[in-house]
């Protein structure tokens, strides 16, 4: 179970390692996201407990507007946020980010240090149907949010190497709330339990992965080299 539990996360990294075509990003760095990206489940955890028993504890949990709040405000938002900040704080200025399709290296290795302590959480007491539903959905989803987390840093980056500050603050706040809806719509279609939420979910989820699919394969393509850092 163990094995089923990280194997998603593998077989994702070294996907998005080989779309990395022009410079391989060094190796002791995506480690590093990677752990770092593992222990936002702890901060994610605390939030979410705090805010979901303190705040949320008089309303109806079966309510439309908990989830709303609860899968958007809380959820979404408390993980996105921790792994937002550790992919600024540790690259924003590392020399090995020159390119920016690095971005979406590093943003997925923290994504996947995320998903897959999280995936073993579920799995220590879940059944091989879990196992299988989780790798195909949960921490894909975790991956897609990180591709566009990664974009939009991307672009930040190279508007700040310009010093296009206007710019630069735009695809920051792009990064960081554009997963958190993405990743909120996915939580919420599926905690509603309707059918109608689950109808819409099963759509949600093959358009965003095939336009992802395609974003990875077109940003692999363009070789985008960020003025001023490091071998750019």
């Amino acid at each position: 179970m163990l094995l089923l539990s990280v194997l998603p996360s593998i077989v994702l990294f070294i996907v998005i390692w080989k779309c990395d075509r022009y410079e391989k990003e060094p190796p002791r760095l995506l480690l590093r996201l990677f752990l770092f990206g593992a222990l936002t489940t702890v901060s994610a955890s605390i939030i979410e407990s705090l805010f979901e028993d303190v705040i949320l504890g008089f309303m109806n949990q079966q309510g439309i507007l908990f989830l709303l709040i609860d899968n958007f405000l809380i959820v979404a938002l408390s993980e996105e946020a921790g792994k937002y900040f550790v992919l600024k704080k540790v690259t924003w200025k590392h020399p090995a980010f020159n390119y920016t399709f690095d971005a979406v290296v590093y943003a997925v290795s923290v994504s996947l240090g995320f998903a897959t302590i999280e995936n073993i959480l579920y799995l220590i007491e879940s059944d091989l149907g879990t196992a299988v539903i989780r790798a195909i959905f949960s921490v894909p989803g975790h991956a897609i949010d990180a591709l566009y987390m990664g974009y939009f840093y991307g672009l930040a980056r190279y508007a700040d190497a310009y010093n296009d500050e206007r710019l630069k603050k735009k695809h920051l706040k792009q990064a960081f709330f554009i997963p958190v809806l993405i990743h909120g719509f996915y939580d919420f279609c599926l905690s509603t339990e309707y059918w109608i939420f689950i109808l819409i979910f099963l759509v949600f989820e093959v358009i965003i992965t095939v336009l992802a699919i395609k974003k990875l394969l077109r940003l692999s393509k363009i070789r985008v080299a960020i003025p001023g850092s490091a071998d750019s």
